[in-house]
Order: structure tokens, then sequence, then C-alpha cells
């Protein structure tokens, strides 16, 4: 972890970050999403592909790190230096936005979990007191974080290894009750689900396995603490590694202990209503709990994440100054309350959505999809120069292999997810478009080049196209 003199992480710790940021609320969630969209056989395709696109990334990311060490803050730093300043904002504010959309996913995944014991009051996590706790909650971890960086990373080293015990032991029970008759009957489709194509039931676990899959990167944005800049795609690569085959497992060993009808109408958490149809109710009570410390260890690595990524967008004069500033514990005190602020009005947006579960888990899928396309579009660019590839250059095939295979993954993810979502991502980029003018401003540069004004534009079509959907209830939240 970081030492308190020198702020800098080991790759154990960089590790660490990795795994906190992929395992938060979406492996609890698995079984259930997994189980209305199909059965083991499509799961099966669904994984192999999500696998292979995101293990790509992850290489792109490894390579990146290893081939251009000078740049910090992974993320926006590379769509940057590929495809010019107002891509690189898009990139930066995309992701930090879907970053935001997260954090309220973890409050109402909170409040779904508590209204599994107390549904009067917290119901599907969008009642009036869910949000007020909610709202308690992320008030409470600002303050904290504002203590210092180093505090919150050791909680989150913490946190990661506790939040790890009860998903082991859901797998491990489910191995001891595996019942091979069961598993065969679900392995394409259990006989009671609605007929539906293999390519439909692929298509309709996609999203969950992008968000599921979100915090790749997290070594890759704290990449200037890191104490070795080969620890960054080390550490991305392990903790990877070793999330997929969690994520893996605890989608297919439910289909061994009930029928894919059964597990497609469960509550969520999923995980928890599963382990308790098979040990009891204390199954579930013992999830929940795990629920809890999963998501509020992520909810704090996020929050981190959240913060830097506007703190080195600022740094590098793609935000506006202001949320460069940090305080006497070295936190980015400005960006982490515009975060929170942004936060706490997403949540309580959640009060009037229908499925306000489902809604946010889905949303951060497709807002992180263009800062992952740009990082493996980037790639590419990077390999076909043989920049940083001169000790290397027989690396150069190999890295544009994985890189357009990531590419191809992600525009995949784009399509599987609807236009619905990308028209509503893009409601939200246009008006952050005002940051990227402030920071110009401040600045005194050109506002957009012909071709940055012509993916302006585009932007700001769809944003409107979006925004007439919603107010006509064509789309709906």
């Amino acid at each position: 972890m970081a030492s308190q003199s020198t702020q800098k992480f080991s790759r154990l710790a960089l590790t660490g970050m990795v795994v906190g940021s992929m395992v938060g609320a979406g492996i609890f969630n698995l079984p259930g999403r997994f189980g209305a969209a199909t059965g083991p056989f499509g799961a099966i395709i669904a994984w192999a592909i999500a696998g292979t696109g995101m293990y790509m990334l992850a290489r792109v990311f490894q390579a990146l790190a290893e081939k251009r060490p000078d740049i910090d803050a992974g993320v926006f730093a590379y769509a940057k230096a590929g495809f010019g300043n107002y891509m690189g904002f898009l990139s930066a504010f995309g992701y930090w936005l879907g970053s935001c959309l997260g954090n309220v996913f973890y409050w109402v995944l909170i409040g779904s979990t508590l209204g599994r014991f107390f549904p009067g009051i917290f119901g599907d996590g969008s009642s009036a007191i869910a949000i007020i706790v909610s709202l308690v909650g992320v008030w409470a971890f600002h303050f904290m974080i504002l203590k210092g960086v180093e505090q919150a990373a050791f909680i989150n080293t913490v946190v990661t290894v506790a939040k790890i015990v009860p998903i082991l032991v859901f797998i491990l029970l489910l191995i001891f009750f595996f019942n091979y008759t069961q598993f065969s009957e679900n392995f394409f489709g259990g006989a009671d689900m609605p007929a539906k194509s293999l390519v439909a039931q692929v298509r309709d676990t996609m999203l969950i396995t992008v968000f599921v899959f979100i915090g790749i990167e997290g070594a890759s944005v704290y990449s200037r603490f890191a104490e070795k800049r080969s620890d960054v795609g080390a550490a991305t690569i392990l903790g990877f590694v070793g999330v997929t085959g969690l994520m893996v497992a605890v989608t297919m060993l439910p289909y061994a202990v009930m029928p894919q009808s059964a597990i497609a109408a469960v509550q969520q958490p999923s995980m928890a209503a599963v382990l308790e149809a098979v040990v009891g109710h204390w199954g579930a009570v013992f999830i929940s709990i795990g629920v809890l410390v999963s998501v509020l260890g992520a909810y704090l690595a996020w929050s981190l994440i959240c913060a830097e990524v506007l703190f080195a967008a600022a740094k590098s004069d793609d935000m506006p100054k202001l949320f460069a500033a940090q305080n006497a514990n070295r936190v980015p005190a400005n960006a982490l309350w515009l975060t929170n602020l942004v936060v706490s009005l997403f949540i309580i947006s959640t009060y009037w959505s229908r499925d306000a579960f489902n809604f946010m888990l889905d949303m951060t899928s497709v807002t992180s999809l263009l800062p992952y396309l740009l990082v493996a579009g980037y790639g590419v660019l990077l390999a076909r120069s043989g920049v940083g590839y001169e000790t290397t250059p027989n690396e150069r095939g190999r890295d544009q292999i994985f890189a357009w295979i990531a590419i191809i993954y992600t525009i995949f993810m784009f399509i599987a997810a609807g236009l619905k979502y990308v028209l509503l991502v893009a409601v939200l980029l246009v008006p952050g478009t005002i940051l990227y003018v402030w920071a110009r401003r401040e600045q005194k540069l050109q506002l957009f080049t012909s071709t940055e004004l012509i993916i302006f534009a585009v932007t700001l079509i769809a944003g409107l196209i979006g925004a007439y959907g919603l107010l006509t209830g064509i789309i709906t939240p």
C-alpha cells in the first residue's frame, strides 16, 4: 500500500485496487441476470466473448503502461494522446460520469439488500427512506476520504480481503450441492422459460458482463502512485484473471441447484436468494452482509477513482483548474465535492425510475464503453507508430492484434446495448462539454478543430434526440 512519506503503491496494493474496483455490486447479481437471460450453454458463450474481449483490453492497458510510462492517469490520457483534446475530454468526462452512475447503483443495491429484511422501509432501494440513508452514506464517505488517500486505500485493502470470503463460501457450498441432473436440464435453457434464440440469450447478458468487468483499469488510473511502472500492467492482468474465475463460478453453479426459471425470479442480490434456497435463511443473511461490505468497499474505491480522474484531467488542462486543487491531506477536494454532488442528484432521481436497479447498472456499463474504445484505438495507433517499441519491435504485431480485438469487442457491446442507452449517454455528454469550454477559455485556446467540431455536432444531435425521447416518453429510464 502507499507509504505515508512517498504515497506509492506496491504491486499488491495496485492489484488490490483492481480487485476492489471489479468485485463490487455486479458479482452478487450475476445469477439472477444470467438466469433471466440464458442457460449454461449461452452463459459459456457469453463469458467466452466477454472474457476474451476484456482480456484483450487488459493486455492493451498492460502494453500502454509499459510503452508509454510518461502518460499518467490512464484512461482519458490515452484517448487524448491518440485522438486529440476533445476526445480526451469526452473520455475523461464519460469515465467520470460512468463512475458516478456506478456509485449510485451501489447505493440502490444497498437499499435493495436491506429491503430483503425491511421491505416496508427500503423497498427495492429507491424508496424515500432508502434515498435518505444513501445520501447520509455518500457524505459520510466524502468527509472520510477528505482526511487522506492513504487512509482510504488502507481501508480498501482490508475490505477487499473481507468481501472475497462470502463469495468463496458461496462457490464452495454450491460445488458441494452440485446436482448434475439439474444442471443438464438447464443447459440449453429451462423448459419453462420463454423461447428465445441463442443470439438473443447471449446479447441479453452483455451489459452485465461489461458492468462486472468495470474496474479492470483501476491500476492504470492510479499509475502515478505506482512504485514501479511495470507493476501497473502486472496488477491489471493478475486482478483480471482472479476476478474472472470468481465471476464464471458464481454464474454457472446456480444452474446446478435450481431451475432456471427460479433463478430468474429471485430478488436482487440474487446470490443471497440462491444460497438461501440451498442452505436456508442463514445463507441469505450471510451473503447480504457480504454484499454490504463489498459494496461499501467498492464505493470507496470508486469514489477515489472519480476524484482522481477529475483531478488528473484538470492537471493536464482538460478540465477547469478548479478541480486540480488539493487539500492539506493531498486529496483533490474540489473534484470530490463535484463527484458527490452529482452522485447525490442521481440518487434522488432514482425515486422516479421504474427500475432504478437495472437502469443504473446498464447506464454505467454503456458510459464506460467510450473510454474503453478510445484506449483500444490508441493501442492500435501506438503499435503502428512504433513509439515505445524501440527495444521490443517484435511485440508490435501482437499488440496490434490485441488492440483490434478489443475494438471489435467494444463496438459489439455498443450494438448489444441498443440505441436507447447510447442516446441517453449523449444526453449527459452534451452539457458536460461546458466544462471543456471552460477549460479551453481558461487557457485561451481554440475550442474545437474542424474534426472535433463534427464530433461535437454528432454528439449534440444524439443528445437532442435522446432528450426529445425522454420528454415524450419514447425513452423511459
